[in-house]
Order: C-alpha cells, then structure tokens, then sequence
C-alpha cells in the first residue's frame, strides 16, 4: 500500500480530533479521581482509562484496521503497517496533584516509521501537530527550534524515570552538570510536552533516560518537523523503541553529546 498526501491529512485529522475529545475527559474530570499504583510511585487514574478508552474508540471507528499500542490497554501487533502510539494521560502525577502541566499525546507509525504526531498541552489546551514532511505546529502557528547556539545561553529541560536504578543515578549526575553550566534544567514531569516546549523554541534541549514510546512517539515528529536533531542519548541513531532521546535545536546538539558521553 502506497502512503500519499490525502492519507496523512486524514490520519492527522483522526489523531487532533481524538486528542481533543481525551483532552475534554481529562478536563471536566476531578483530580482526585481513583487510583492505583502501577509501581511504588507510578500512577494511574481512573481519567488516565477513561480517555485512553475514548481515544481508542475513535481510532477503531476511523480506522479499524490498525494496530494501537497504549500505555493502559491497546491492542498492539507490531507487524502491521499501521500502528497508533498513545498516552491518554502524559504527566498522571502532575494531574493527580492538581499541577498544571499534562497532557495528551497519540502518533501513528507507518512501516516503523513515525508520520503523524499531535500532542495536547494541558490545562492550556495547546494543541502541537506535525506530519511527516510538513511543517510543526502549535494550534494554527507554525513553530520552529530555538536559534541559540551555545549552551551557556540555553535553557535545558528532563526527566527521571520511575525505577531509581544506574539510569537515575546517571541523569542526576548529567542534571547537576548542566545545571552549572547552562541558565538552567527543567524537570517537568510531562515527557510529551518537554519535546514540544523545545520544537517550539520555548527550550534548547532536552534528554531523557528510561522514557516509553508512548512518551516520546508524538514528540518526536513534532521537534523533528520544526527543525530538532534527535538522536539517541549517546548520539545513536533514534528509534522510539530505545527507551531514551536526546533533542535539540542542532545548535548545541555537540556540546551536549561530548559532555554525555565524558560523564557517563
């Protein structure tokens, strides 16, 4: 089967007009909505089921064919074509404590290959698009990387996993080295909205260890299509099934890397 032009628009309508609906679930929900542990500090919601549930229905009525791996549930076969990423809830900690900075995320793979990616910031209902080939988006503007090109200038952003194992320890070591020596590190708690805070310029750079594909699917494309360099966390090829990225604005792309990869 042969992707064209008309494919990817209609697959993107799919995906912002899910984001949107799990976005309303998200919102008119209470916080303090039941919830469990998935690990000693790995939450999950009732919302976190509710929207995932809404998002999934939308896809199989649009496009009952594909496969969609999800953070809560899905119905995943890695062999087919067509595969839908999502993450009903990105930042369920953040929600669950009322602080406001969460979100939505669902991308779509074609052959392996990421070609659509929309991610809804919340409460703010920013909404971050991008296909593959086409520009970046956030709402109706179009977003572009940041043009700083030296990392003593640059404002950094990342994240820690749940498991504090070598990876945590290694990124704690990374975090204070370049606390030092930027204007700052960011630690937010919403893997999906730091790709899209440096595809829009907002951020320099962000890198992250110990991260699922649904964290960083959508992403991806976004900061790719508005001009990021992302590779893996030592400068490897990036794949989404690696488990950890590094992205930039290009510029400041080296400097990173050779502090990395001297530290750890």
């Amino acid at each position: 089967m042969t992707l064209n032009q008309k494919d990817k628009d209609e697959f993107l309508k799919t995906a912002i007009y899910a984001v949107k609906e799990a976005s309303k679930v998200i919102l008119r929900s209470n916080q303090k909505t039941v919830k469990t542990y998935k690990a000693k500090t790995d939450l999950v919601t009732s919302t976190d089921h509710e929207s995932e549930r809404v998002i999934i229905d939308i896809i199989r009525s649009k496009h009952p064919d594909h496969s969609i791996l999800a953070e809560e549930s899905g119905n995943f076969k890695k062999h087919l074509d067509y595969n839908w990423i999502i993450d009903p809830l990105d930042g369920t900690t953040n929600f669950v404590h009322s602080y406001p900075l969460f979100g939505v995320s669902i991308a779509l793979s074609y052959k392996d290959k990421i070609i659509v990616g929309v991610v809804a910031e919340l409460p703010s209902l920013n909404v971050y698009s991008a296909i593959q080939n086409g520009p970046a988006y956030c709402n109706d503007k179009i977003i572009k990387v940041s043009n700083n090109n030296k990392l003593i200038d640059s404002l950094l952003v990342t994240g820690f996993g749940y498991e504090h194992g070598n990876l945590w320890e290694d990124n704690m070591k990374l975090f204070k080295i370049f606390t030092d020596i930027t204007q700052g590190v960011r630690r937010s708690g919403a893997a999906a909205i730091d790709i899209c805070h440096a595809a829009s310029g907002k951020t320099d750079g962000y890198w992250e260890f110990d991260i699922k594909p649904w964290d960083i699917a959508a992403g991806s494309i976004i900061a790719k299509q508005a001009g990021a360099l992302i590779t893996g966390i030592r400068g490897e090829e990036f794949s989404i099934w690696d488990n950890q990225i590094l992205a930039t604005n290009g510029k400041i792309h080296g400097e990173m890397l050779k502090i990395i990869t001297s530290t750890i």
